[in-house]
Formats: C-alpha cells, structure tokens, sequence
C-alpha cells in the first residue's frame, strides 16, 4: 500500500496539488450574498452593486439571493445559520443587527454572536420634511405645534422598527412632543402620503428625499447627522436646532456566519475595502448623500456594540412593539 506521504511527494513531483481533496484556493466557485430586504430597495441596490465589484476582484462570480421578511430578520437569519466556509455572506443592515433584538420577544438568531461583522459599507442621514405649504417653517414651529395639540400631529414611516420609525420615535421623546406614528409598507409609500397631506412629517432617507425636495413637494427642516451635508448645504442639522441627541444614520455593511475563519474575514475585508474605492461604486454612494464605508471587520463591529443599546433604549422608552 502506498503511504499518504508518499502519495503527496509524487503529487508535488507532478507539479500537481498536493492534496487536490484539501481546502481549495478561496474562492474557487460562485458565492451567494444574502440581502434580507426585497429587490428594488437600496439595500438590494448596493449589495448588486458592490457585489458586482467584488466579483470582478475575486475572479468567482457573486449571486444576490433576496430573502426579505420581519424586519430583515429571515435574511439575516439565513447568514447566520450558513455554512462559515465563506460561501455564503450577506448585508447586515441597521436593524437586524441593531435594532431587533430589543424589538421582537424572540429572534431565532443572536446578531452578536452568530454572525461575524467583515466591513461597513456605508452609512447616511435622514431629513426631516413636511409639506412644502405647510405652516411648519423650522424644527421650533414643529415642535410648539406639537405641544400645542397633543396627539395630533402623525408622522409617517418604512414600518415598525425602522430607522424613519425610530428617528420619529427618537425626536418625540428628546422634544417632549405626543404624536401619532402612521407605519406604511416603505418609505416611498409614507412619503407619497405626506406629500398627499395625509401626515404631517416624514424623517426619510436622503437620497429617497431629495428628489421631491428638489421638486418643491415637500420642504426640508433639518438633516440627521452632525455637519450639514455637502450635498444640501442649506438643510441645517438637526443639532442646530437644539436637538442634538436626533443624530441618525441608517447604516449596512458586509457580514458572514460565526465561525468563519479569519483569514477569510481579512480577506472579504480587504476585497471590500478595495471595491468601496472603485470610482463608479463611490459615486453612487456620495451622490445618494452617504459616507463611503470600509474600515475594519473590528471597527464595523464596533459600530454595532455602540448602536444596539442606544436604540434598545429608545424602543423601550417609546414602547415600540412589533407589527
């Protein structure tokens, strides 16, 4: 019987691989990334287009499979109990991985130990509008309103949970304010609604907002993050205005099931970060009013351990429950 030993000094004789049943060079067929929102959306959007990047980089060709459902918790879900052979990666975004876990009694995965964070993609504001014929001319007007007629302002949103819901959520508390949260199937449904006369305001995210800001629709009174954006300079923050714990920025990177070896982390990691560089891809990102993302896999999780307890506390002082 011929011995393994030997069977390896004939296979490198041969120039041959040494052991051709042994791990393969990564990656040596297609990967799937897991989007766990619908196609169409944004987060759908970025994960074809950076995939598209990666797959040029790593020389395998990179597949979207949309499993959208709960808030992004049947995707998300589905990264988690993967293989961690690399194989199969996915968005992580805002919620599920930071939000969720204090909104639903029970998550069939823990976004803090089953998955692996590999490298933030991007993150952008949100603006508060109302309608452009609205008497509200500033964050005070909104605000004295409010106070003035409890309960009887409405502000729309995505649905339960989401970054518009829980920015509303967020300034309610923060101003003191009694409003009514009016939860839609998307942003651009509550959007529709407000310019419709139906709500009163909208905290949505830039790049849906600005066209019908730019249209004269519906009228900005503040921006989310903590500088004014270069692409609407004249949109003060909402820090400006004496809020400035209302700082939200709807965020989603790159993430992968525990257990995945590290290299492989490095790897996706460093692939990402070079893909995040590529002109078009960046374009796309900066004109849409986000940051560009990248980083490491240990920054990307640090980003997650910040956010997850600041928003459990606001699910849990609004008494935000699930649909």
């Amino acid at each position: 019987m011929i011995k393994r030993r030997s069977v390896i000094q004939m296979a490198a004789a041969l120039g041959a691989p040494a052991l051709g049943w042994a791990q393969d060079k990564y990656p040596s067929k297609s990967i799937t990334w897991v989007c766990p929102y619908a196609a169409g959306g944004n987060a759908d959007n970025r994960s074809r287009q950076v995939a598209k990047v990666m797959s040029a980089l790593l020389g395998q060709s990179i597949v979207i499979d949309n499993k959208a459902g709960a808030g992004g918790n049947i995707g998300t879900e589905a990264i988690a109990r993967a293989k961690p052979d690399g194989y199969t990666i996915g968005m992580g975004n805002f919620a599920p991985l930071a939000v969720n876990h204090a909104l639903f009694k029970k998550l069939n995965f823990n976004p803090f130990t089953d998955l692996v964070p590999i490298m933030l993609i991007e993150k952008g504001p949100l603006i508060l509008m109302v309608r452009s014929d609205s008497p509200y001319k500033s964050v005070k007007d909104l605000v004295a309103a409010a106070k003035a007629a409890p309960g009887k302002l409405s502000y729309a949103s995505g649905g339960i949970g989401g970054t518009h819901h829980l920015s509303g959520a967020l300034f309610e508390h923060a101003a003191g304010m009694d409003m009514i949260h009016a939860p839609y199937k998307s942003g651009a449904a509550g959007a529709t609604d407000l310019m419709g006369g139906q709500v009163n305001l909208m905290f949505e995210q830039m790049y849906s907002a600005m066209p019908a800001l730019k249209g004269g629709k519906l009228r900005a009174l503040a921006i989310t993050s903590k500088t004014r954006s270069p692409l609407a300079p004249d949109i003060p923050t909402m820090a400006e205005q004496g809020y400035p714990e209302v700082e939200v920025l709807n965020w989603q990177g790159l993430i992968g099931p525990k257990g995945m070896p590290a290299d492989l982390i490095k790897q996706l990691s460093a692939v990402g970060n070079k893909a995040l560089q590529d002109p078009d891809l960046k374009e796309k990102i900066l004109s849409q009013g986000n940051e560009v993302g990248g980083g490491t896999p240990e920054q990307f999780a640090a980003l997650i351990k910040a956010e997850a307890p600041r928003w459990a506390k606001v699910v849990r002082d609004a008494k935000i429950e699930p649909e």
